[in-house]
């Protein structure tokens, strides 16, 4: 069965997507998605305890997973790993049949299965893994998800072939991912943990007149630190995420309240509605009286 689409990747204020992918006791969720429908033509910055694989079925993607940015085209696929920070933009329709499961969805932790052949990719240091039609082995894994992706589209998809699908995908990764053997420590990624400190206390007092130093402050490191995390992780700098922080606040009450626009720049830490309009309409493409009037 095809999950319903999305237009916008609904998470908490550290990333983390809040949408559940399947349920209890059938963790897996098929979606075929054109990211040109989503807002601003992106699948913004989320990261799910749950692993994703993806194709390319028409056009181009460029992604940034973790602190690698890449563009990804048709006939190409995807592996992000769990809990690895990602986004999706395109500059025309692409289309991405993919799925998103749990590691548990294929062994249950307290077995062997689980000890010896999944927990080992899931805790490595391998963030991505992308599969080229040109590589024989990725090709195999292509033709794999295809299979699994049209028996999703079947009125009523058999789960135990999905599975059966799922673990021969699963094996021909495994296989050709030995280098994970002696080094299966699973990121404990202090620079993304800063990340989150900062961004925390960003949106904690995003109203009020903030600096880069107390920003930098908040996670203990210094001002060119965390201008290098924010960087490696999601391409802007931590004044540029106050700003697009701000700005999603504004938003909501733009298109939520009927609040004079000089009051919502105030209270969403603008000095002034001046800047407030300008600031918006360079990010935005319009005015935020034009972009109220387009959500009423």
């Amino acid at each position: 069965m095809i999950s319903s689409c999305k237009t916008v990747i609904q998470t908490d204020e550290f990333f983390r997507e809040t949408s559940p992918h399947g349920n209890l006791q059938y963790p897996f969720a098929f979606y075929l998605e054109d990211i040109w429908d989503f807002d601003f033509h992106r699948m913004d910055w989320h990261w799910h305890p749950e692993l994703e694989f993806l194709v390319v079925q028409k056009g181009t993607i460029h992604c940034s997973v973790g602190i690698r940015q890449f563009d990804l085209e048709q006939g190409y696929g995807l592996f992000i790993n769990r809990s690895i920070l990602h986004r999706f933009e395109a500059d025309n329709h692409a289309i991405i049949p993919n799925i998103v499961f749990s590691p548990v969805f294929l062994a249950a932790e307290q077995t062997g299965i689980y000890q010896d052949f999944i927990h080992p990719l899931v805790n490595a240091a391998i963030p991505f893994q992308i599969f080229s039609p040109e590589v024989s082995w990725q090709k195999n894994i292509l033709d794999n998800l295809d299979s699994v992706f049209e028996l999703q589209k079947q009125p009523s998809s058999s789960r135990l072939l999905t599975i059966s699908l799922l673990f021969h995908l699963w094996n021909t990764l495994f296989e050709h991912l030995q280098d994970i053997s002696g080094t299966s420590v699973r990121r404990t990624d202090m620079a993304q943990t800063k990340l989150q400190l900062m961004m925390q206390y960003i949106q904690d007092h995003f109203r009020e007149p903030l600096s880069l130093d107390e920003i930098s402050a908040s996670a203990s490191v210094s001002k060119s630190r965390a201008l290098q995390i924010f960087q490696d992780y999601i391409q802007v700098s931590p004044i540029a995420y106050l700003i697009s922080y701000r700005l999603q606040h504004a938003a909501f009450l733009l298109s939520e309240t009927e609040k004079p626009i000089s009051s919502i720049a105030e209270e969403t830490g603008f000095s002034d509605s001046g800047y407030f309009c300008r600031t918006w309409k360079k990010h935005y493409g319009m005015t935020p009286k034009e972009y109220r009037d387009s959500h009423r």
